[in-house]
């Protein structure tokens, strides 16, 4: 989440303006997901929508800067230190395999029923079984490798 902004804090650099109101409606779907009921839902199931905003707004501004290069690196930065986006999924999404990553735990081996395997949503559609739906545990993602 990003930081409150105060009197004391450094303002945003040039351009925040621009996107200012599309990262506010991501805040109030974010605030919207957090206080849903989460009644008659798994644990995990309950994050998957706090996930799933996040996800979209790093990416967001991932596409803002490395694809549209709409912002400015001091603006790019900015945003990263305060919180807006995931530095770290961003830094595996400009690595060859990784553009379509949801979260960072399913390229994890740890938390894996297999030892030194990944996530089920990282297996390409064509190596699964036709017929069989694929949801991750972690963020409820439905495929993310680059091949799907």
């Amino acid at each position: 989440m990003p930081k409150i902004r105060t009197t004391r804090t450094k303002k945003p650099p040039e351009g925040f303006e621009d996107i200012e109101g599309i990262l506010d409606d991501y805040a109030k779907k974010m605030r919207d997901a957090e206080n849903e009921s989460h009644e008659g839902k798994r644990k995990t199931e309950s994050l998957w929508p706090i996930m799933r905003i996040s996800h979209t707004r790093s990416r967001y501004i991932y596409e803002l800067y490395y694809k549209r290069e709409a912002i400015s690196r001091e603006l790019y930065d900015w945003l990263l230190k305060e919180g807006y986006a995931d530095a770290n999924l961003i830094a595996k999404w400009k690595k060859a395999g990784y553009e379509k990553l949801c979260c960072l735990r399913c390229i994890q081996t740890r938390d894996m029923n297999y030892q030194g395997s990944t996530c089920i949503c990282r297996v390409p559609k064509a190596q699964l079984r036709s017929g069989t739906v694929v949801e991750c545990v972690h963020c409820g993602c439905r495929g993310c490798s680059s091949d799907s």
